[in-house]
C-alpha cells in the first residue's frame, strides 16, 4: 500500500495539469464507448486501450455481468451506470469484455464451493442459468475454479501470484459464452435497444487474454478473433 500511496501523492508533480488535455477535463467528460469488463486487479481498461483520461467510462464488476433490466424499475449500479452513459453521456459504443483466468467464471464452470461466500453465489445467478449448457465440475488445467483452500478465486503460489499461465480451454469457452450471453442481456435494455435501432449504438464483445496481451473480438459469425493493429 505504501507504494500506491507515495505515487497517488506524486502524482499532482508527475502530470502537467496545465495542459489543455487536462483543462478540458474540468469542463465535463465526453467519453467514446462504455467499457464494461470484470473488476479483476489484471484488468486495466485504460491500459488495454491505450485511453487517455476522458476517453472511456468504465463499469466493472464480478464476471462483467450486466444484470436483467428490471420492468419495475429496481436501482442497481448497473443499470444507472448504462443508462448515465447512454442517456447522457451519448456513447455510441459498448464493450463487454472478459478475459482469461476468470475467477468468476470459473467458480461457476468448476463448482466452487461459495457457501462462505453467499454475496458472491447470489450474484453469479445472473450469469449461471445462461451457462448450463457448458458448465462442469472438477478441476480445471488452472485450477481457476478453486484455490488452495478449496475457495472460489484463482490457484495461487506462496507468494500470492497465480501460478499457472495457461487457461482450461473449457474455461475459455464459459467466458466467451458469458460475453455472448451479457451483450444479449444488454439489448434487453429499453434504452440500449432504443439506441440500437436508431442506429446510434454499436455492441462489441472481447476477450482479453492476460497473460498475452491478445484482445480476441468477437465477429458477427459468434467466434471470437484476434485482428490486426
Amino acid at each position: 500500500m505504501k507504494a500506491l500511496l507515495d505515487r497517488a501523492r506524486s502524482f499532482k508533480r508527475r502530470v502537467d495539469f496545465e495542459s489543455d488535455e487536462y483543462r478540458k477535463l474540468a469542463v465535463g467528460q465526453f467519453p467514446e464507448a462504455l467499457f464494461i469488463t470484470c473488476s479483476d486487479s489484471r484488468v486495466i481498461p485504460a491500459l488495454i486501450t491505450g485511453a487517455r483520461p476522458g476517453e472511456i467510462f468504465e463499469l466493472r464488476n464480478a464476471g462483467n455481468i450486466v444484470p436483467p433490466h428490471d420492468a419495475y424499475g429496481a436501482a442497481s449500479g448497473e443499470a444507472a451506470t448504462i443508462e448515465y452513459a447512454l442517456e447522457v453521456l451519448g456513447v455510441q459504443d459498448i464493450v463487454v469484455c472478459g478475459h482469461s483466468h476468470c475467477g468468476a467464471m470459473g467458480a461457476l464452470k468448476y463448482g466452487a464451493d461459495l457457501s462462505g461466500l453467499p454475496r458472491v453465489d447470489a450474484w453469479l445467478d445472473y450469469a449461471r442459468p445462461a451457462l448450463e449448457p457448458v458448465l462442469g465440475h472438477g478441476t480445471g488445467a488452472d485450477g481457476a475454479g478453486e484455490n488452495r483452500t478449496g475457495k472460489a478465486g484463482s490457484s495461487r503460489d506462496g507468494s500470492g501470484r497465480d501460478s499457472a499461465s495457461s487457461e482450461d480451454p473449457a474455461l475459455r469457452e464459459v467466458v466467451q459464452l458469458n460475453i455472448r450471453n451479457q451483450l444479449a442481456v444488454l439489448r434487453d435494455y429499453p434504452v440500449a435497444r432504443q439506441q440500437l435501432d436508431a442506429g446510434r449504438l454499436r455492441l462489441h464483445g472481447w476477450y482479453y487474454e492476460i497473460d498475452t496481451g491478445k484482445v480476441h473480438e468477437l465477429d458477427a459469425d459468434g467466434g471470437f478473433q484476434v485482428h490486426g493493429s
